[in-house]
């Protein structure tokens, strides 16, 4: 296995750091879309925990696309691999945003209640669906997808057996779909403890007292299978990423309502350590095994073999350098601007259409 040079990794990294900031930013708000129905009992609590997330989802869902779009520019072979071999979980997950993104546009168009209650569940159901999908896709990163030379092609490489969309659902992998679901749902129910107030944060507190605690364990067993079972190649640095994730758990159940910024920081840090050390697992292979020998990765699908040339990685980093401090002031000042909580007094009793 060729070694990768210093550019390959420095945007592994860049690719890991925007798929971090997708995790934990669009964690909370899948959170609160998968909680719309369920702590909203009137209109007005429903519009207020929708409003708490409408300034900033559509934001949050950039750094997706721009995860995909360097994904493809820095490793093509990578991209291509996923996204050939994996349509039908993508495809999956592309109707979740559409029916999440929909819902958000399209509630406010008619004042009927009946319409607003049906783009709720839409709301619900896409964040479900996201949150799910992507949990089970990541829980085959760490076991890591077989792949095989396409027939005649040895330097294109396909997901072996084909199809494989039945063989992502073992049970580590579920167990990382229902992870992952619990895991934004207590994100973004303590993100409501601290943009609302009234009846809905109290809604809200009580039911992250209890989803906190099916996070901590469930959160437990997965991440001890993931590093007892697949430690990958840096293992250590695995088993700290595990003990720093379980600690901001434990601190965000605890500090939850007195103190939910310090609780929203532990779940931050939950969230962001998992991905770490789902990232750490997927070098230097990229997530991929080879289908003839499972204990290798792929030789073809490595960050040094499925890279980019250097001449583009070094262009990507120039811009990447000057362009990634100007979005993370954006959205820094973006969260800033909508700092304050909401109540259903800052709700007009009037139902309108577009309100």
């Amino acid at each position: 296995m060729v070694d990768a040079s210093l550019l390959q990794i420095i945007w592994f990294i860049l690719i890991a750091v925007l798929w971090i900031g997708y995790l934990v930013l669009e964690g909370f708000d899948y959170g609160v879309g998968m909680l719309v129905p369920f702590l909203g009992k009137t209109e007005k609590e429903k519009r207020v925990i929708i409003n708490t997330i409408g300034p900033v989802w559509d934001g949050n869902e950039v750094w997706l696309l721009t995860a995909g779009g360097a994904t493809f520019a820095a490793f093509p072979a990578w991209y291509a691999t996923l996204f050939s071999g994996l349509y039908l979980p993508l495809f999956l997950i592309l109707v979740g945003l559409i029916i999440r993104g929909i819902s958000f546009e399209y509630r406010s168009k008619r004042p009927n209640t009946q319409w607003r209650h049906a783009f709720d569940w839409c709301t619900a159901i896409g964040s479900f669906l996201v949150s799910l999908v992507f949990g089970v896709g990541f829980a085959n990163f760490i076991i890591g997808l077989p792949v095989a030379p396409a027939a005649g092609n040895d330097a294109l490489y396909v997901v072996s057996p084909s199809p494989y969309f039945l063989q992502l659902f073992s049970p580590f992998a579920l167990l990382g779909g229902v992870v992952l679901v619990v895991l934004f749902l207590f994100h973004g129910a303590i993100y409501l403890t601290l943009k609302t107030r009234g009846e809905v944060r109290d809604r809200a507190l009580k039911f992250a007292k209890t989803i906190g605690l099916v996070a901590i364990v469930g959160g437990a067993v997965f991440l001890v299978c993931q590093h007892v079972f697949w430690p990958g190649a840096l293992p250590v640095l695995g088993w700290i990423t595990l003990v720093v994730a379980a600690l901001g758990l434990v601190a965000a159940w605890w500090f939850v309502g007195e103190h939910s910024g310090i609780a929203f920081i532990g779940t931050t840090v939950a969230t962001l350590c998992v991905a770490v050390g789902i990232f750490l697992r997927m070098f230097p292979g990229m997530g991929f095994v080879d289908a003839s020998n499972p204990s290798q990765v792929a030789p073809g699908l490595t960050v040094a073999t499925g890279s980019s040339s250097e001449y583009t990685l070094t262009i990507m980093l120039i811009v990447a350098i000057i362009m990634v401090p100007i979005v993370l002031a954006y959205t820094i000042w973006t969260y800033w601007v909508v700092r304050k909580p909401l109540s259903v007094a800052n709700i007009p009793d009037t139902i309108e259409a577009n309100a």
